[in-house]
């Protein structure tokens, strides 16, 4: 067996000098990969920095907050209307949809102006054990959409509350 400078065995040089850097930048993506952020620009993949997060700022933030009635979600939609939004319950889940389409043009002698923004969103989310279905009810006041999710009388007749005593 031959023996490199340093003793060790000796190998075949490889045809590609930038061998070891590919297998290295392999490793890198596919780590990135499995955190969920997508490729860092590899050929034929999207060349933003952190896709996932990028998809999640455009979904609008949502609050779920539990009472002992049922739960509220609430949804910030700032710009929309009730008629820009739909809501439907499906096999136990609730989805929520928007759309948002907005126009300005502004024409005066010397200029013209035309902006058009537009946008849409879809959230869905499995309704909790419990929920009255047929009960579900939504409002919208100053961009917030409020879905209430009444618990039906069985779920409420099944809480109770246990006192905790001194030891």
């Amino acid at each position: 067996m031959k023996r490199g400078p340093t003793g060790a065995p000796a190998t075949q040089p490889s045809a590609d000098p930038w061998g070891p850097l590919t297998s290295l930048r392999h490793e890198i993506d596919r780590m990135f990969d499995d955190f969920g952020f997508g490729g860092l620009g590899r050929p034929g993949r999207h060349w933003a920095m952190f896709p996932a997060r990028a998809a999640l700022a455009l979904q609008p933030a949502s609050d779920l907050v539990e009472t002992e009635e049922g739960y509220r979600l609430s949804m910030e939609l700032p710009g929309m209307s009730e008629k820009d939004v739909e809501i439907k319950v499906t096999d136990g889940m609730l989805t929520l949809r928007g759309e948002k389409s907005e126009e300005q043009k502004e024409e005066k002698k010397d200029y013209h102006m035309s902006e058009r923004r537009f946008g849409s969103f879809q959230r869905s989310f499995t309704l909790p054990r419990g929920v009255d279905a047929d009960k579900i009810g939504a409002a919208f006041s100053d961009g917030v959409l409020t879905v209430t999710l009444p618990k039906s009388q069985e779920a409420k007749q099944k809480e109770r509350r246990i006192e905790v005593r001194k030891g």
